[in-house]
């Protein structure tokens, strides 16, 4: 048990620290200023002309696969432990959909940016599939 842990653990520092830098680009971090407040922060690596190393299709899409996946696969986990009675092991399966998921939220804010806008894409989308669907139009807007 201790064993998976620490495991989990090193995981989500590589995924975090290294993995994400290197092969999409994205950084999150939690800065603690003078005051005592918890600043996150969110950032992604703007593609230069100078920049010789761009990110790969491929990379891009074996992270985000992988990314999307072990928090998936982490939920089987307890259910599976919670429906087998094996309740000693909900510790480590909880331990783990924390970390996955933490890095999951952490590179989605990044991709995406701030909370504010993904709210408001999230808003606009679902008006518009409200809008489209009132007017029974299943064409797409030219402003998509």
């Amino acid at each position: 048990m201790v064993t998976i842990i620490l495991l989990l653990s090193c995981d989500f520092w590589a995924v975090k620290n290294v993995t994400g830098r290197l092969m999409v680009g994205l950084r999150w971090w939690n800065h603690i200023d003078e005051d005592g407040k918890s600043h996150w922060v969110f950032e992604s690596r703007k593609a230069s002309p100078q920049e010789g190393k761009t990110v790969s299709e491929a990379e891009s899409r074996i992270f985000w696969l992988g990314l999307v996946a072990c928090p998936v696969l982490w939920v089987v986990f307890a259910f599976s432990a919670l429906f087998s009675f094996r309740v000693k092991w909900l510790a480590v399966v909880i331990m783990g959909v924390v970390l996955q998921g933490a890095n999951l939220y952490g590179y989605i804010r990044c991709k995406v940016g701030s909370r504010k806008n993904l709210t408001s894409m999230a808003t606009s989308y679902l008006g518009r599939q409200f809008l489209r669907q009132t007017t029974g139009d299943t064409q797409t807007t030219s402003g998509e």
